[in-house]
């Protein structure tokens, strides 16, 4: 990318509007605005770097090669055919990469990115019909008509990604034509579905959010009302049923405000979550955020691995029943990480609670990071945390066909998961820290400078150290400070236990997990020590599937054992850990002792099902566990995340 140059049009007061969620009455904080957080290299950084360089420009190329993109010319030309190329929902592919540059080009101020938003702008605006109705696989010659699939169609859920890409145009430019083609698609949306209008909803939640947050963006209350029109219309059987697949699977089964838990497909249910949050915060309903932290609460505990990911069975992309986690079947889909992400960081700025930063940062160092290869240019859809047999390399220059396979694929014929990870990244400093009055926490750890305004407009700017994950110790220098007491809060992990903090050079006190918080002012410095030894974690005994094994963390990293690093001849599920041998620090991952059981053979012609087999024999080994996040980069691989004890 060149240099980043602040373009005229950009006044100073849109630049520092928060990015998603903007603050509403009923959140007690609000999170950062693009410019107020910088990241300076380290883990994040490089990935956002990477994001930068290389996943914008692979997007964009594949939807072009694919015709995506040509999609719009079609039906702006009229020259639409039933030889469309791309899913029904390919439309919301193109506004998730629009959302995700212009995140870009508010934190880059790089015009090339605002001259490829322009073009791409351009070509969706002259495909938007009269009345604002926009969409390339419905409505036009040859086509079947507009709304005649609510179940599948996927029209309103595409609007949906639509508004969130120009809440981001909003916040980083002001008025835009995308936000006009946008204003135009929600007003068209509210005029059909309206109280007045059809009694109907879509079949994948995303509309809500999407609406919510153009609503709080613009100012218009007509748009969150239509969002909550929707949540109230969604769990009483309006959709069409699926073969095979319950009313669950829309979560078109229990109202939002009275279901305890997700279930179905787990990226709708979880956008439908977020939409519901920013809705119940926009109008005082109390009812339906605490519905939502209600179902958090119980999916977290029950319905939610070790990676954070979500999602236990690849038939219906969805949640499985409580305790169902089998690691080798794990769907765990990408977008599904980043859209819990999306509910826990709503949750966090509307009550505070660190669990629910607990929550995203374990996604985003074992989801999210996880997706993307090192290159940018290719990426996890599933993410199980048991791959039985090595994956087969997938061509570079064509669509993989299947969302699982143990190898990143440059591209997929759903392709939903490189732009949401594009989208993602792009904004993610923005998670940083969030500032309630005069306190401002520091919810996740990077190498960064922060500028951040209090509510009154005083300043306060936090240069922030640390090679974090790899060592546990952050340093805060505090530049810039109101002459007043502010308050630093920062974030101590669930599993930080023995974590300290000094202030000044003082003695390290003792913080448990949770808040610390330490009054702060100009040319203060804070240091915390978190302790990133690895440990071992055991699964609850209702998890049947690893009944019986073990993992290992390292800080927020959860580690795992890939055939790579394993002695030749030896099988993978041959491996026993000796778990009274403490894991012990190697780089950023662990090294643990283990045993091997004896290569015996099954009877033939007999299940697999008899004696217990052979103890372990032959000499201890010690064997290079790694960050999860970096499995299958040297190539494909068998790994396990849970390990058999000896």
């Amino acid at each position: 990318m060149t240099e980043p140059t602040m373009t005229d049009t950009t006044p100073a007061s849109v630049l520092a509007r928060p990015v998603v969620p903007a603050p509403t009455s009923g959140a007690t904080a609000r999170g950062l605005g693009l410019g107020e957080a910088h990241l300076r290299g380290g883990f994040w950084g490089e990935l956002q770097t990477t994001n930068t360089a290389a996943t914008f420009d692979h997007c964009l190329q594949w939807m072009e090669h694919l015709g995506w993109l040509a999609n719009f010319d079609r039906v702006a030309s009229g020259t639409t055919s039933t030889e469309r190329p791309g899913w029904q929902f390919s439309d919301s592919e193109v506004y998730k990469l629009l959302e995700g540059l212009a995140w870009e080009f508010g934190r880059t101020k790089d015009p090339r990115i605002d001259a490829t938003v322009r073009a791409l702008t351009e070509r969706i605006a002259a495909a938007q019909d009269e009345d604002g109705y926009l969409n390339t696989c419905y409505g036009h010659a040859e086509q079947q008509p507009r709304w005649s699939d609510m179940a599948m169609g996927h029209e309103l859920y595409c609007v949906g990604h639509l508004l969130q890409a120009a809440v981001a145009r909003y916040r980083t430019v002001g008025d835009d034509p995308l936000v006009e083609v946008a204003r135009r698609a929600a007003d068209q949306v509210c005029a059909e579905f309206g109280p007045d209008g059809r009694d109907g909803l879509c079949g994948h939640p995303e509309i809500e959010v999407g609406l919510a947050e153009l609503g709080r963006a613009l100012g218009e209350p007509r748009y969150t009302a239509q969002a909550g029109l929707f949540l109230d219309r969604r769990g009483h059987g309006r959709l069409a049923p699926i073969p095979l697949l319950a009313p669950t699977y829309y979560q078109d089964d229990v109202p939002v405000r009275e279901a305890d838990v997700w279930r179905g497909h787990a990226v709708r249910a979880l956008y439908l979550a977020a939409g519901a949050v920013d809705v119940a915060l926009d109008t005082g309903d109390a009812e339906m955020l605490s519905a939502v932290q209600r179902q958090w609460d119980r999916t977290v505990e029950r319905r939610t691995y070790l990676t954070g990911g979500m999602g236990s069975r690849h038939q219906d992309e969805g949640f499985g029943d409580d305790w169902e986690l089998p690691p080798d079947r794990a769907y765990c889909e990408t977008c599904a990480g980043i859209a819990s992400v999306m509910v826990s960081w709503r949750l966090h700025l509307a009550t505070g609670d660190v669990r629910y930063a607990d929550l995203m940062e374990r996604t985003f160092f074992n989801v999210v990071a996880t997706s993307p290869r090192g290159d940018g240019r290719a990426f996890f859809y599933a993410n199980p945390l048991h791959q039985r047999e090595a994956g087969e390399d997938v061509p570079m220059d064509a669509e993989n066909p299947r969302a699982e396979g143990g190898v990143r694929a440059p591209w997929f014929e759903v392709s939903c998961c490189p732009t949401n990870i594009a989208r993602t990244l792009a904004s993610w400093h923005t998670y940083l820290a969030a500032v309630d009055g005069d306190t401002v926490s520091l919810v996740q750890y990077a190498a960064a400078d922060l500028r951040v305004a209090l509510d009154d407009g005083a300043a306060v700017a936090l240069a922030v150290s640390t090679d974090y994950p790899v060592s546990g110790r952050v340093t805060v220098d505090v530049t810039e400070a109101p002459g007043r007491p502010v308050t630093l809060r920062l974030r101590v992990p669930h599993w930080a236990d023995g974590a300290t903090v000094s202030t000044d050079g003082g003695a390290p006190r003792a913080v448990a997990p949770g808040w610390a918080d330490v009054t702060v002012a100009t040319g203060s410095t804070v240091v915390l020590e978190l302790p990133v030894a690895p440990r071992l974690t055991w699964p609850d005994p209702r998890v049947d599937a690893v009944r019986g094994c073990v993992a290992v963390e390292r800080g927020p990293l959860v580690l795992c054992l890939e055939s790579t690093d394993l002695p030749d001849g030896v099988d993978i599920d041959r491996v026993r850990m000796d778990t009274s041998v403490a894991p012990v620090t190697a780089g950023d991952g662990a090294q643990v002792r283990a045993v091997v059981l004896p290569d015996f053979a099954q009877p033939a012609g007999r299940p697999p099902f008899g004696p217990p087999a052979p103890p372990a024999g032959g000499e201890p080994v010690d064997l290079p566990l790694v960050p999860y996040h970096r499995w299958a980069e040297r190539g494909p691989s068998t790994m396990r995340v849970f390990l058999p004890t000896a």
